[in-house]
């Protein structure tokens, strides 16, 4: 049977910028948050960036990405797996990533946890003009990089992030009829 993403986006109009998962692990839909497992690695990583300590409860969590203005959703609406690594998602449908940029404009850029997300990404919406980074998945599974590489690469959304500034509204970077604004300059970052 079809399983359908859990969450809503966390997302606001302070957000600046958008990271993207896959689809929630089994362990995430049961603590009912992203990055749900407790060996995902990912609320160490953001909390050694903005060196506060690790959030511990979903609260704490949705406190401190409001804080630094992060927001949080997945590329898969809905699919079939049988676990929860990448590699068994099948059948995907991917979220309407474009619509929820059109809603909050104020995002800066976008970036993917693992080589799915970016993959579907830049299947489905490589048009939108924000700037997209890849990102190393902070899942338990991805041994292949140290925590300190992770914590490197990931250092990237600081460029993006100015908790003093003011929401202003700014043009989408998707103009009505889908389709790029034209700034060459902010398209895909190749890795």
């Amino acid at each position: 049977m079809k399983e359908l993403h859990p969450f809503e986006p966390f997302i606001d109009n302070d957000s600046q910028v958008l990271i993207l998962g896959s689809f929630p692990s089994f362990a995430s839909k049961d603590v009912g948050f992203y990055y749900g497992h407790p060996q995902n690695q990912f609320w160490k990583i953001l909390s050694t960036l903005f060196k506060e300590p690790e959030p511990k409860t979903v609260q704490k969590k949705k406190e401190f990405l409001k804080r630094h203005r992060i927001a949080l959703w997945d590329m898969v609406d809905s699919c079939m797996r049988t676990n929860s690594l990448d590699s068994s998602l099948k059948d995907i449908q991917v979220n309407d990533i474009k619509a929820l940029i059109q809603k909050y404009p104020n995002i800066e850029a976008i970036f993917t946890t693992g080589r799915k997300a970016e993959a579907l990404y830049k299947r489905f919406f490589a048009d939108i003009s924000l700037p997209m980074y890849y990102l190393p998945s902070p899942s338990p599974a991805n041994r292949g990089i140290s925590f300190d590489q992770k914590v490197s690469e990931y250092r990237a959304i600081l460029n993006y992030i100015d908790e003093t500034k003011e929401p202003i509204a700014k043009k989408s970077p998707i103009e009505s009829n889908g389709t790029n604004t034209g700034k060459g300059e902010r398209t895909l970052r190749k890795r």
